[in-house]
């Protein structure tokens, strides 16, 4: 008998549930997104006006740095919403994709992030322009503190999301939250440092945030790359995938398994046994009733392709 393949897409999953989750996903997108820009608006605003009145140009600095992460949200944004569109003939595997671009840009983002702050540290330890820093108010180390509270909540805030969405792009941007923390944290320390009459504080507190910020970029950098680059799932999801085929009655064994991630998705090719004497179709019901069975389970899983081979 001829070896037959099934590709039909997602029969597994009624229409009320496409049509339910698509738009739930939109109105987090939109939210977070939302909440991203606003916050950073909000926060750029209150930390100019403190670094000015208080006299820290770290937290002018870290102003100017909270404003350029709505930049960052945006491009989240953007790449999931690209993410959501159909497959269309120049794109027939769909847009997933486009997340991962986002989330690759935002890890260049926090890449260049750290390797500045880690830049303007070494530079003034190296001139000791620090000495010449006047000595900041006590409004600047309170609004040091407001930064760190505001940006951790929405670092918490939107990986929850991301999760619940299954969204590396909002993830990348939840780390970019985290950074900007720590960031103020490295302002806090120097502005504490300077009004205690130690003023190289904040140089080397700025190192240590440096290299975490650096750590940071470079988890979501092979995430994203990993992502792009057709990797394969790891063994325990695949051991999954495995026992739910192996689990439909008709199939013997499992002959081939492989997995590739497609952005936040994942494609499945399964080869499987079956007995050699069965027709065409029947063959064919066992490897649809495997296809059905493995979509319905995984929301991940994008696409599988099941081939049998007679036993």
């Amino acid at each position: 008998m001829a070896a037959n393949e099934t590709d039909t897409p997602r029969k597994g999953q009624s229409p009320s549930r496409v049509e339910k989750d698509i738009p739930d996903k939109r109105k987090v997108t939109r939210q977070v997104a939302s909440v991203g820009v606003g916050g950073n608006i909000a926060l750029s605003a209150f930390k100019l006006v403190a670094g000015i009145l208080g006299n820290s140009t770290a937290m002018i600095t870290d102003a100017v740095h909270s404003l350029s992460d709505v930049f960052a949200t945006a491009i989240a944004f953007i790449g999931v919403r690209l993410a959501e569109r159909d497959a269309d003939t120049d794109h027939p595997y769909g847009h997933e994709r486009f997340e991962s671009v986002a989330s690759l840009a935002l890890g260049l983002i926090l890449l260049f992030t750290g390797l500045a702050i880690g830049f303007s540290s070494l530079e003034s330890l190296a001139t000791r322009s620090y000495l010449d820093a006047a000595t900041p108010s006590i409004l600047a180390l309170v609004a040091a503190i407001v930064s760190i509270c505001v940006k951790e909540g929405m670092f918490w805030y939107t990986r929850h999301w991301a999760r619940v969405i299954n969204s590396s792009a909002f993830m990348a941007d939840a780390w970019h939250h985290r950074s900007d923390a720590l960031s103020s944290i490295g302002a806090l320390a120097g502005i504490g440092a300077s009004m205690l009459g130690f003023r190289a504080g904040d140089a080397l507190a700025s190192l240590v945030i440096c290299v975490i910020i650096l750590k940071v970029a470079f988890d979501v950098l092979k995430d994203a790359l990993s992502n792009l680059t057709d990797t394969a799932c790891d063994a325990a999801f695949e051991h999954e995938i495995a026992d739910v085929v192996k689990g439909i009655p008709g199939v013997i064994r499992i002959d081939n398994l492989r997995t590739r991630k497609f952005g936040n998705k994942v494609y499945v090719d399964v080869e499987i046994a079956v007995d050699g004497s069965q027709t065409l179709s029947q063959a064919h019901e066992i490897a649809e009733t495997a296809h059905n069975s493995v979509e319905s389970r995984f929301d991940t899983v994008k696409h599988i392709m099941i081939h049998e081979n007679p036993a």
